[in-house]
């Protein structure tokens, strides 16, 4: 069959706890192409991934995205029906799982013989174990001897998933991979795209890049109202980008749906975690976008021209996962006359009396409300920026700690303040979470093996 002249690649998801029926107009819009099209769902960030480690340890059939279901089942089988092959990394922690779950909700909708392929051979520390893991440099120059090491995921490229497309599955499942892969696996698959074309697979990377963030990308993230207005963004309409075979991008969204795509959108979703415009770096090409630029093509279309591509750096960038200890936290509420005053004398009290603990922990006091957010730890930012005394503001307390038990007596201390003041607190919530750290490590791409494996209905 030759290659088609045009895709369209929609996104359904931009992180895991995203809309689930972000996807039913995408699909809508892109049967009315008449175009081959594929539809990506970004479910995997690196929080996301430790927290499915997590999972995955108290239960082996878990770890997978928790809401995988419910993304899939408005739209399954008018994607099958139509045509509309799926990608997403919903395996994150367990790909394998993830993809019998997606069997078992075929059978559940009555969708006979559906081809599930899944990625696998990002988890390193299976393959490598700890003692391998910890021999690596990262990031943050961390010795990871005697860390508790949870898992180490290597971000794979694109060329796994259109190896998984060849296999004629209708939905592929990943676990750790660029959010970018996504988009370029179906463009290499379709298209024939490969080393060393390097410009090409620059544009898959473009491509994904710009849709990955779900409704970033079409005014959400960028609604500033009264300063950049974006219409409807109760029903904002998830991205959708045309890629032709000849290397051009058009992105729009949705037919019928909220939002906005526009010059200044997409240009925020562009620059969106890149550190360097000239070298952004994937385990398939290297994306310069110094040359690129925008151009409007109507109502909620725009397009790219001029991103460049270089060859691929020779390491893979690895997420490892380490037990992180727990954060203590408790919040209570001051309202009305004085309720600043009474809210700094509560902040006040919590940090001594966390003090006369003889707990030497890092520990922080905000109040929500008076310069919280770029705020230090020490507070004195507060002390200098004025606020109304009369308002609403609300105490926030934590710390982290390796002892559990120390980290319950932190967030009880905000509970207490009910009857030992100050004057009119309210609604205290305390609790306490088991953390993972991540720290970034890069090893050499040849210890990096990727494999598909093919799963149906009658068994793999």
């Amino acid at each position: 069959m030759p290659a088609p002249d045009g895709v369209h690649i929609g996104c359904g998801a931009g992180f895991s706890g995203d809309r689930t029926d972000g996807a039913g107009p995408v699909v809508e819009t892109l049967i009315a192409s008449g175009r081959p099209a594929y539809l990506m769902y970004e479910a995997l960030a690196e929080r996301t991934l430790a927290l499915a480690q997590l999972d995955r340890r108290r239960d082996p059939s878990a770890g997978y995205t928790p809401y995988l279901a419910d993304f899939l089942r408005p739209v399954l089988r008018r994607c099958v029906e139509s045509g509309i092959r799926i990608v997403s990394n919903f395996g994150a922690a367990n790909p394998m799982a993830a993809g019998r779950r997606v069997l078992a909700l075929a059978d559940e909708l009555g969708i006979p013989d559906l081809r599930v392929a899944v990625v696998e051979g990002d988890d390193l520390l299976a393959a490598l174990g700890p003692d391998g893991v910890r021999r690596w440099p990262n990031d943050e120059k961390l010795d990871l001897a005697g860390h508790d090491i949870l898992a180490a995921n290597a971000y794979l490229g694109a060329a796994p998933i259109a190896q998984a497309l060849a296999t004629d599955a209708e939905v592929v499942i990943t676990g750790r991979c660029t959010d970018s892969a996504l988009a370029l696996g179906p463009l290499m698959h379709a298209f024939g795209w490969a080393a060393p074309d390097w410009d090409r697979l620059a544009t898959g990377i473009l491509a994904g890049h710009l849709i990955e963030c779900g409704a970033q990308v079409t005014g959400g993230y960028f609604a500033d109202p009264g300063l950049k207005d974006v219409p409807d963004l109760d029903r904002v309409g998830f991205p959708i980008v045309e890629v032709g075979r000849d290397g051009t991008v058009v992105v729009t969204k949705a037919a019928g749906t909220g939002g906005l795509v526009s010059e200044a959108t997409v240009t925020e979703q562009l620059l969106y975690e890149l550190h360097d415009p000239a070298a952004y770096l994937t385990p398939d090409v290297t994306m310069d976008i110094t040359g690129v630029s925008l151009e409007a093509e109507g109502k909620d279309r725009v397009r790219i021209r001029g991103v460049r591509g270089h060859p691929p750096p020779p390491t893979y960038k690895v997420t490892v996962s380490l037990e992180g200890g727990f954060l203590a936290e408790g919040e209570i509420s001051y309202a009305g006359p004085n309720a600043l005053a009474r809210a700094e004398l509560a902040a006040e009290v919590l940090l001594k009396r966390v003090k006369a603990l003889g707990v030497n922990l890092p520990v922080r006091c905000d109040i929500i409300g008076a310069v919280s957010v770029f705020d230090g730890d020490a507070g004195a930012l507060r002390r200098v920026t004025p606020a109304a005394r009369d308002g609403d503001y609300r105490v926030r307390l934590s710390a982290t700690t390796d002892d559990r038990p120390t980290a319950d007596r932190i967030a009880r201390e905000v509970l207490s303040l009910y009857p030992t003041g100050p004057a009119g607190g309210a609604g205290v919530r305390t609790g306490v979470t088991g953390r993972v750290r991540t720290v970034s490590a890069y090893v050499p791409g040849e210890i990096i093996q990727p494999r598909v494996a093919v799963l149906s209905a009658g068994g793999r």
